[in-house]
């Protein structure tokens, strides 16, 4: 199945717009968006139409740079919103503490990535990205679908239990299938193949936001042994490590079942009899 021009077009046209918003307010949702831009680029340069000129490479090296930067901001909305998410009535005054120690680090990161985005630099990513789009070379490139799975076969096997960085592999890979098979013209197999692999994307992103927040928290606090606030952290992100193992499990669609499917055991790190309340609590996942 060949690339859709028409989506190449979209991801240039909205990449441009996501840099130029970017410099002047950095929303989450303006995070956020901007960092899936240059990743749905980065795969297409990469993966989908590897003969990369001079002007393709630098682009894609200056994005990098914009887009760790970005990483560290987002990486930190996405923990305080879930920590505002967590209706719990245990040790509130760590709590707060957490969110102002989060709140501070953010502003922080906020400020480099306000740095690395000077007008010379917008300006020159914009440049790029015009010539970019202008002079791509489709009749090289792959097939998004075959790609796609070709990626997921990557995926690690699990031997026992799956453990966090086989989890974490999962999700990487997941995301860059998705964002290849986007490439695709519009079908029903393609569409079928996206949400599937959307699905997966949600419940690992979503196990990986909690996951980060309760690292934060430990590195943070302390790793106190008896904080209510910290085992209601590590309950809620042994539900979401749990309910990603069995969405990888019961992942229907034909094409990507070999490399998706992953035993829903549970990890020895994890703990039992997890209250469902809890492991209800729900923020938006990195897309």
């Amino acid at each position: 199945m060949p690339i859709a021009p028409e989506r190449i077009r979209a991801v240039f046209a909205k990449l441009e717009r996501d840099l130029l918003k970017l410099s002047t307010e950095r929303r989450p949702e303006r995070v956020h968006s901007f960092r899936t831009g240059t990743r749905r680029l980065q795969t297409l340069l990469e993966d989908l139409l590897p003969d990369r000129d001079r002007n393709q490479k630098k682009l894609l090296k200056l994005l990098l740079r914009v887009r760790k930067r970005a990483g560290r901001v987002r990486d930190l909305d996405v923990q305080l919103a879930a920590l505002r998410s967590l209706k719990t009535p245990q040790e509130p005054r760590r709590k707060t503490q957490l969110m102002h120690s989060l709140i501070e680090f953010h502003g922080e990161q906020d400020r480099k990535l306000r740095k690395v985005l000077t007008k010379e630099t917008v300006r020159e990513i914009h440049k790029r990205l015009r010539r970019a789009s202008k002079e791509l070379n489709l009749d090289s490139g792959r097939d998004p679908l075959a790609v796609a799975k070709h990626l997921l076969e990557q995926a690690p096997r699990p031997e026992g239990a799956p453990s966090e960085e086989l989890l974490h592999q999962h999700r990487i890979l997941t995301k860059r299938a998705r964002y290849t098979a986007e490439f695709a013209a519009q079908s029903p197999q393609a569409e079928e193949f996206i949400a599937q692999l959307r699905r997966v994307q949600d419940a690992l992103g979503d196990w990986h936001d909690w996951l980060m927040l309760t690292q934060s928290a430990t590195h943070r606090l302390g790793d106190l042994p008896h904080s209510s606030l910290l085992a209601v952290l590590r309950n809620i992100t042994g539900a979401k490590s749990r309910r990603a193992m069995a969405t990888l499990s019961t992942s229907v669609s034909t094409q990507a079942s070999s490399a998706l499917a992953v035993a829903p055991q549970q990890t020895g790190s994890r703990k039992r009899g997890v209250n469902t309340s809890l492991a209800s609590v729900r923020t938006p996942s990195a897309a």
